[in-house]
């Protein structure tokens, strides 16, 4: 006798074939196949949860107007550039540098050029002085733009310099991350004091429904610069707030942030401005003037060529991830990685293990401690598959946290930005990347890896293999978790 519960049991089971169905078709499509295979068991095994995760979290690119914003600026800014690419020192690149430059081009549609001084700050509140000290002097505009914004103690000279700015009456232009901005202390105080002083100030990816302003939670603005003038530029690792970010446990823990900033003079610095116009684009819907002035290149020595690579979920590539799995696979002698939220794409892995199996030197930095349960665990368990590929890992001794994000190749090729190494960079937040060709910056970059190694230990796999078997169950449990993205 066929009843309700028969009915409900049949309609159920239909449903959930109907949904592994979507999930092959549609999940499928365009995503890496590790991905989809956790979303669509995800689905399979709890249908009706897992359908509901997806809703929230398995998009990962931003509503189409943003990305239309994007490929607008992107249009304006090739037509801008056309031929400053040859503006630059090429008859010195090493082989191999002009195809990264051009994959570079055709995904940010940013060029590479020459003329510049670099000049890397890795201490914390001396990048902070620094960036006041360029406010200073500046008598047109300042675009500013970080993860994380906040007015305290450490921040104060910063803050300061912006209000002497807006007196003297230069435009000062705001932009932080929204979500991060609710998840910080400080954030009324912060909103107060730049309304107080007159900058324009702007939050990047709101999420405000009831104004039409939605997206995926997780898809955040992580990008950190400083344009003056578009003469003077800086770029890193730093968020703008105290080096504890202010949070009791980290207070309690002894937590400080360690960080790598670099300040940039010359023609990448509007590439830079370029970067904060398109983000002041799609949050104001105001086009702000692109630099067209013509470029003439400085001969001198000591300056770089240097491009600037954006990233995240406005793009329709992984700019981030091409980049540096490209020059992994380039790399002919070394790779140094310094990230502090390691969880690699699998090609990523894969460039990793295969630089180091063809016998280059490899070495990775991170921190001995984490402020990320979820990710500290995820990223320990691809460390034995590492160290017995041959890389060095070094542990950056707590209570400081290695946040620095850079990385080079070889003696004269470096990345140094806000993208981690890891999957979460790749795809779902907005970064900014600078490739520099330089063997005079890739020394001063070993010099702080030098300093990063005197306060490290270096991981055996001998001792690694012999951790408790709770701590291995938890490494592996969160990294299954990495891959629903």
């Amino acid at each position: 006798m066929f009843n309700n519960h028969d009915a409900l049991a049949w309609l159920l089971l239909a449903g959930h074939v109907v949904l592994g169905a979507v999930a092959v078709a549609y999940i499928s499509a365009r995503r890496r196949p590790a991905t989809a295979i956790a979303w669509m068991l995800t689905i399979i095994f709890i249908p009706y949860v897992g359908i509901v995760a997806f809703l929230l979290v398995g998009f990962t690119r931003l509503p189409k107007a943003r990305r239309d914003k994007q490929r607008h600026v992107n249009e304006l800014i090739l037509a801008r550039t056309e031929g400053l690419d040859q503006h630059s020192h090429r008859e010195d690149w090493p082989k191999g540098l002009s195809t990264l430059v051009t994959l570079n081009n055709n995904l940010g549609a940013l060029p590479m050029v020459g003329g510049n001084s670099v000049e890397l700050l890795p201490d914390y509140h001396g990048s902070i002085a620094a960036m006041a000290r360029e406010i200073d002097a500046a008598q047109r505009f300042v675009h500013v733009e970080f993860y994380i914004l906040v007015h305290d103690a450490a921040t104060k000279p910063f803050f300061d310099a912006l209000e002497r700015a807006c007196q003297r009456g230069v435009t000062v232009r705001v932009l932080s991350d929204h979500l991060a901005s609710l998840m910080n202390p400080g954030r009324k105080e912060t909103l107060s004091r730049l309304a107080v002083m007159g900058a324009e100030y702007h939050a990047m990816l709101p999420l405000r429904p009831w104004k039409g302003n939605w997206q995926r939670v997780d898809l955040r603005n992580h990008r950190k610069l400083v344009v003056v003038d578009g003469q003077v530029g800086f770029a890193g690792s730093q968020n703008m707030v105290h080096e504890s970010y202010n949070k009791k446990k980290n207070i309690s823990r002894g937590l400080r942030w360690h960080e790598l900033m670099m300040r940039v003079h010359g023609p990448v610095v509007r590439e830079l401005d370029a970067v904060f116009v398109t983000d002041w684009f799609s949050e104001t819907n105001v086009l702000l003037e692109l630099d067209t002035s013509p470029v003439v290149l400085d001969q001198a020595s000591h300056l770089v060529d240097a491009q600037v690579v954006p990233s995240g979920p406005s793009f329709e590539n992984d700019n981030s991830l091409k980049l540096f799995v490209s020059m992994i696979h380039q790399a002919t002698e070394r790779v140094s990685i310094t990230s502090p939220y390691f969880v690699p794409e699998e090609s990523v892995l894969l460039a990793i293990i295969s630089a180091a199996g063809r016998g280059l030197s490899v070495e990775l930095f991170v921190s001995e401690i984490g402020d990320q349960a979820m990710v500290y665990h995820a990223q320990r368990s691809y460390y034995e598959a590492l160290l017995r590929a041959g890389v060095k890992i070094y542990l950056y001794k707590s209570p400081e946290v290695l946040h620095s994000k850079h990385f080079s190749i070889d003696s004269d090729v470096a990345v140094i930005g806000s993208s981690n190494m890891d999957i979460r960079s790749f795809s779902l937040n907005m970064e900014i990347s600078v490739l520099i060709h330089s063997a005079t910056f890739v020394t001063q970059m070993r010099e702080v890896e030098d300093r990063y190694r005197a306060n490290s230990s270096e991981l055996e796999l001998h001792d690694w293999i012999k951790r408790p078997r709770w701590e291995k169950f938890w490494d592996s449990a969160a990294r299954l978790t990495s891959n629903l993205q």
